[in-house]
C-alpha cells in the first residue's frame, strides 16, 4: 500500500481478486452496476474544535492527511462506507451491533451470533453481513439456517496458505451466523469474528474462546 498526492483530484481504481475472476470470464460476467464510497483512511479523532485560529481550522489536519491507494483485498477495504440518510426521518446515526459479543464453547458446541443495524430501517436487507472468523482451526462458521444469502457477489476471496497454517474464513448471512467449536488440545484458544455490514458499512467484533477436550483418566489396578 502507498500514498497518493492529495494536492490534486485523483481517481485510483484497481480490481479485487473477485473482480479479476469476473473479468477473466469475459462476456457480460464483469458488469459494474453499483458502487460504494468510503472514508476508511480518515481519522476523525483529529478534528480539533479547540484550534486557536477558529472554526475554519478545526479540520486542517484531516484535510491534509495523505490519501491511501486503493486496497486490493476486498475483505479489508470499504469497512466505513458513506451512506445517504433522510434528514426528515433520521434521528441517529445507524450502527452495527451483534449479540452476544463474547462466546465460549466446548468441542462440538454450536452458538448463534445475530448481527443487526440500529437506527436505519431495513438496513443491509439486500446484501446482509459478512463475518470473518480469524482462526478457522478452532471453529467453523456458516450462515445460520434460514439466513443464507442467494446473492454472493460481495463474498471476498480469501487466499489459502500453502503452509497449511490456520487461515481466516469469510461467510455471508442475512444477519445470523452459526459457529461450531472444533476439537482442540491441550489448551483453550481464542480468536475473533469480525462482522461487517455489506451495504451501510461499519463493523463489530465478537470474541470467541474454545475450550480444550477434557481427557478422562482411568486408573487400572491388577491383583
Amino acid at each position: 500500500m502507498g500514498y497518493l498526492d492529495n494536492t490534486s483530484i485523483t481517481v485510483d481504481a484497481i480490481l479485487t481478486v473477485k473482480g479479476r475472476e469476473l473479468l477473466a470470464q469475459g462476456d457480460s460476467a464483469f458488469n459494474i452496476t453499483q458502487f460504494a464510497l468510503g472514508d476508511d483512511e480518515v481519522d476523525y479523532t483529529l478534528w480539533n474544535p479547540d484550534h486557536p485560529l477558529g472554526s475554519d481550522y478545526y479540520g486542517t489536519i484531516i484535510d491534509n492527511m495523505p490519501v491511501t491507494e486503493a486496497v486490493p483485498d476486498e475483505s479489508q477495504a470499504m469497512k466505513y462506507r458513506l451512506i445517504t440518510l433522510d434528514n426528515n426521518t433520521t434521528v441517529r446515526i445507524p450502527y452495527v451491533q451483534a449479540a452476544p459479543l463474547s462466546v465460549t464453547l466446548n468441542t462440538g458446541q454450536p452458538a448463534d451470533i445475530v448481527a443487526s443495524t440500529k437506527g436505519l430501517a431495513n438496513a443491509n436487507s439486500q446484501y446482509g453481513y459478512s463475518a470473518t472468523l480469524s482462526d478457522s482451526s478452532i471453529a467453523t462458521i456458516i450462515a445460520a439456517p434460514g439466513n443464507e444469502l442467494a446473492n454472493n457477489a460481495l463474498m471476498p476471496t480469501i487466499p489459502s496458505l500453502s503452509t497449511g497454517d490456520p487461515t481466516s474464513v469469510t461467510v455471508l448471512s442475512k444477519g445470523a451466523f452459526r459457529v461450531v467449536a472444533k476439537s482442540i488440545s491441550p489448551l483453550a484458544k481464542s480468536t475473533t469474528i469480525t462482522i461487517i455490514a455489506n451495504e451501510t458499512g461499519g463493523s463489530v467484533t465478537v470474541s470467541l474462546t474454545v475450550n480444550p477436550v477434557s481427557l478422562v483418566t482411568t486408573n487400572t489396578t491388577t491383583a
